[in-house]
């Protein structure tokens, strides 16, 4: 029975992975699937959730402070009686039970301000998992598009290869009714091996790029993927829209996870630099408490009996309450140097956010150059297609008619193949920048939950 159970999880494991590789995933598929199997965002996740019972935590600190306490002594020899403060020599049990409360009533706002800093760290720890995500996305996307690229070059190279075995077939008759020399043929097998080669190079690249966007996504189990191909729409790419780097910029500075995280962390050094300086100020504290005792040998004068339990914890009942007010004076200069430290983490905080933001600027004047310049190879690229297409078919023609020879027509077959390649890069490169523009757009790029 159990040797059937083992076969039957056997068949139901190779029947999953057998459904996982026929599945055809979509962008957006292969995006939310990399971000919930990623092994790096888990680790900023856990830094968030860290970072939100500090900021819980930091609320609580405002409650008061209380504490019982408890002990059962035994007494040997010459000891104090609790009941008449005199030393005796004699053996006794003693119970001691307390409760203390103390609350802090002004501290200079250093809880307050803490408070508002653990927020701001929590909230900055939020939006760097999120950048965190966009950046899988980004890697995903682009190792998707790479499978589309490579799947591309794989069909020319077979367009290539089939046009390289119809001329061998052509010459190879020729050659044998004596229209062609010997020296053909072997120019022809030449360029068909060529081919042949191309189109394995090219389908190994399909496959490694597989596994790349299959190592991007964490997939467990899969070989292979299969991706839904996205109709090629590279012309409306490259319609003009918002393409004001200041524009974009204002926009984008507001919502970009990692500009807004590096702008908390600006709040929080303000805060904790708030509380830092609340240590320079005096302190507050207001504490109440209750004690009693119990003690084995505290008998009663009247009858020599013991004194019960409860009588005796009601009549040595103590209560008290009390203010504290404590000043700093000095303590080595310890407070004021904390201060300084302090003013020097939050100007680094604000050069951070500063640096940050010019990167974000940087990044946008880059994307909208490199839009500007794919306009124009865009076009260039496709009509040199064309035409190289154009000219191939005439060379092709020229050939079986006998005006050229098999190596003028492999290279204009080459420059065909080489002008496709360059035509497909530009549609690669144009994909990726527009939806790397409208992510800075503010744009719904990815389907990412924002909500905290």
């Amino acid at each position: 029975m159990n040797y059937r159970h083992k076969i039957l999880c056997f068949l139901c494991f190779l029947l999953g992975a057998t459904i996982q590789a026929q599945q055809t995933w979509s962008l957006d598929d292969c995006v939310a699937y990399a971000v919930k199997h990623n092994l790096q965002i888990k680790g900023f996740e856990y830094t968030e959730q860290s970072n939100k019972e500090s900021y819980k935590q930091s609320i609580r600190s405002l409650l008061p402070s209380v504490s019982a306490f408890t002990n059962y002594r035994i007494n040997f020899g010459r000891s104090i009686d609790p009941n008449t403060n005199v030393f005796v020599n004699t053996e006794f049990v003693s119970n001691n039970y307390s409760l203390d409360a103390q609350i802090d009533l002004f501290q200079g706002f250093q809880k307050v301000n803490t408070i508002k800093a653990t927020k701001f760290l929590y909230k900055a720890a939020f939006e760097e998992t999120l950048h965190q995500k966009y950046l899988l996305a980004f890697r995903v996307m682009s190792a998707f598009y790479d499978i589309q690229f490579m799947e591309g070059l794989y069909t020319i190279s077979k367009e290539q290869k089939e046009v390289s075995q119809e001329n061998y077939d052509l010459v190879k008759k020729q050659v044998e009714i004596g229209q062609k020399a010997k020296a053909d043929l072997y120019e022809a097998e030449s360029a068909l091996l060529a081919d042949q080669l191309l189109v394995t190079q090219s389908k190994n690249n399909v496959e490694a790029a597989k596994l790349a966007l299959i190592q991007q996504m964490n997939l467990e189990n899969a070989t292979t993927i299969s991706i839904l191909t996205i109709e090629d729409k590279t012309s409306e790419l490259l319609e003009e829209s918002e393409s004001n780097k200041d524009s974009i910029f204002n926009k984008a500075k507001n919502f970009i996870p990692i500009v807004k995280a590096q702008e908390l962390r600006v709040e929080a050094a303000k805060k904790q630099l708030a509380a830092t300086r609340g240590g320079l100020y005096p302190s507050i504290g207001f504490s109440a408490g209750y004690s009693s005792r119990y003690v084995d040998n505290n008998l009663d004068e009247d009858t020599g009996e013991l004194i019960p339990f409860n009588t005796q914890i009601k009549d040595n009942a103590a209560q008290f309450v009390g203010v504290s007010l404590a000043i700093p004076i000095t303590n080595a200069w310890a407070s004021r140097s904390r201060v300084k430290q302090q003013k020097v983490a939050m100007m680094r905080a604000e050069n951070d956010f500063n640096v940050q933001k010019q990167e974000i600027y940087q990044i946008i004047q880059q994307l909208l150059q490199d839009r500007n310049a794919l306009k124009g190879e865009y076009e260039q690229s496709e009509q040199r297609a064309k035409a190289q297409k154009l000219a191939f078919d005439i060379a092709q023609k020229r050939y079986e008619k006998g005006l050229i020879s098999i190596i003028e027509l492999n290279q204009s077959k080459n420059t065909l193949a080489n002008a496709q390649n360059e035509f497909l890069q530009v549609q690669l490169r144009s994909k990726i920048n527009k939806s790397t523009l409208d992510f800075y757009r503010g744009l719904p790029v990815f389907n990412l939950n924002r909500v905290q």
